[in-house]
């Protein structure tokens, strides 16, 4: 189905986590290339956020191992912060320092981890925010946004790095239903852009319209994966069938 030439940004080959005696990903291979917009779906509890928090070693695994970009973040000699500089991760709760303004939320880590200039952070996260449409917010604090414009300046803050790889976990779960379109709007945009995105999201129109391939889960195992179309015209799995019919 995926054309093995292309560079592979992550490659997942028999991961296993537990919590305690619950075994939250059972053997999990996945490769994702560059460029590549892959959905994640599944009830709760089925080891989708799990797996999207061990591409980043928010969650360390028990067994198996984890290519990112090239270094493997399951070796605990590999330096996991030099890693995470390439990849950006939008969390369900919106994450941006209360206590700093929009603009100070988008250019602290731009000074301290790639070493930018006050002028050029500011330019780059300016450019962000008018992005994602909120440029006239710059200098108020979080707290005076809504969740939306909160969620796009963690987004915006996110991109700010010039990461390789986006990971989405969840994004709109917190957000009113009014607020969810807008923060879409920019994970679209982001998408159309060739960013290479793995989120997990129960947004239906959005895996149809973005995503190159969606991947099923349920009790920590990739049940099936396939394009938009054969998930919403003809998955194969019958558990696949039952979770379709539930959320369309």
């Amino acid at each position: 189905m995926q054309n093995d030439s292309r560079r592979k940004m992550v490659e997942m080959k028999g991961v296993v986590k537990f919590f305690g005696k619950l075994k939250a990903l059972d053997n999990v291979s996945l490769d994702v290339y560059d460029g590549e917009k892959v959905v994640i779906i599944g009830p709760s509890g089925s080891g989708k956020s799990t797996l999207l928090r061990s591409v980043n070693r928010l969650e360390e695994i028990n067994a198996g191992t984890i290519v990112v970009d090239g270094y493997e973040i399951s070796d605990p000699k590999t330096n996991i912060n030099k890693v995470r500089e390439e990849v950006g991760m939008v969390f369900q709760q919106f994450n941006v320092f209360p206590h700093k303004t929009v603009l100070e939320n988008l250019t602290l880590a731009q000074k301290v981890v790639r070493k930018r200039s006050k002028s050029d952070a500011e330019k780059i996260a300016k450019d962000l925010l008018a992005k994602v449409g909120i440029l006239e917010k710059a200098r108020e604090y979080p707290t005076r946004l809504s969740g939306g414009q909160q969620q796009r300046v963690a987004i915006a803050r996110a991109l700010a790095m010039q990461p390789k790889l986006m990971l989405f976990d969840e994004p709109t779960s917190a957000l009113d239903p009014e607020m969810i379109g807008e923060v879409l709007d920019v994970m679209v945009k982001l998408a159309k852009e060739g960013m290479t995105m793995i989120v997990v999201t129960h947004e239906m129109g959005f895996a149809r319209e973005v995503s190159d391939r969606v991947i099923f889960m349920d009790e920590g195992k990739i049940l099936e994966e396939g394009s938009p179309e054969h998930f919403f015209k003809n998955p194969a799995h019958d558990r696949t069938k039952q979770f379709m019919r539930q959320i369309l």
